[in-house]
């Protein structure tokens, strides 16, 4: 496993597991637990996937120092403003059972996110957490809240893939010193991805799937990665991408792949910005 230093010199490896839409506990304690048996060392979840209990349950269970493992989770938009996110935060920090969180993000650019992030940064102070950021902010939000707060986001969290591969998002993040992060690294499986003929081709000269290879490709931007799956033998193959390197040549080829949009989630869209704002995950 390679790690990237994030701007608060906090290591966060460059390959996580994440369990989005896994909400099963059972289920989710069981993936996790593999995760960690074959050497993944970051989980990412959130208040909204509605399992983190089931996370923190996994990393006890593991017996593996907590200090060795980066926990990251998210706030939801209805916990936005101060003095809601200040509860939220503790609320995360029970349902996983841990003194501290590795790294929290605001999981949206909307609502009060400005006295949401300020709670972070108290949270941050306080050593609740070691590293706070943002998810989905793209960058026009991205540079305003940089210009604003008194701690820049340690991390941002977007989609980011080869159908959509947001240089400019990460050109702009650098400039500030925010670490860019995939989720969705597989396109949700858009554009037949794990079998595209120019991915497959690519893997065939190392022995690897299309799948390893994108997940390479971001790597070697210099993008962390959060896959996600529930098949041990995909969670074994997508980890597996330490012991190979693209070459320019095989990058050039998955940049001419990228269409420059989202297929998944446009946060300009204005049902969609009506449907994250009443979104409620809980009473």
């Amino acid at each position: 496993m390679q790690y990237v230093t994030l701007n608060n010199g906090d290591k966060m490896p460059l390959e996580g597991f994440g369990v989005f839409q896994i909400t099963d506990p059972l289920e989710c304690e069981k993936v996790v637990l593999q995760a960690l048996e074959n050497g993944y060392r970051l989980i990412d979840t959130a208040a909204a996937y509605f399992n983190e209990q089931a996370v923190g349950q996994a990393i006890r269970k593991s017996q593996i120092a907590r200090q060795e493992i980066f926990v990251t989770t998210k706030l939801w938009i209805q916990d936005y403003g101060y003095e809601n996110a200040k509860k939220a935060i503790d609320t995360c920090l029970e349902n996983l059972g841990l003194e501290y969180i590795d790294l929290i993000l605001l999981h949206q650019a909307f609502g009060d996110y400005y006295g949401a992030y300020r709670a972070l940064e108290d949270a941050y102070k306080e050593g609740k957490v070691k590293a706070i950021g943002v998810a989905n902010f793209y960058p026009d939000r991205l540079v305003d809240l940089c210009m604003n707060m008194e701690i820049t986001p340690a991390v941002n969290q977007i989609e980011c893939h080869p159908f959509f591969q947001r240089e400019e998002d990460i050109k702009i993040a650098q400039e500030y010193g925010v670490q860019i992060e995939a989720w969705g690294p597989f396109a949700e499986g858009g554009h037949n991805i794990f079998r595209h003929p120019v991915l497959i081709e690519i893997g065939e000269k190392y022995g690897k799937s299309a799948a390893q290879v994108v997940l390479r490709w971001n790597i070697q931007r210099g993008v962390i990665v959060i896959p996600k799956s529930v098949h041990e033998n995909r969670i074994r193959e997508n980890i597996d991408i330490w012991d190979f390197e693209l070459s320019e040549r095989d990058m050039n080829e998955i940049r001419q792949l990228n269409i420059g949009k989202t297929e998944i989630i446009d946060h300009y869209s204005i049902p969609v910005v009506k449907m994250l704002n009443t979104h409620k995950i809980h009473e």
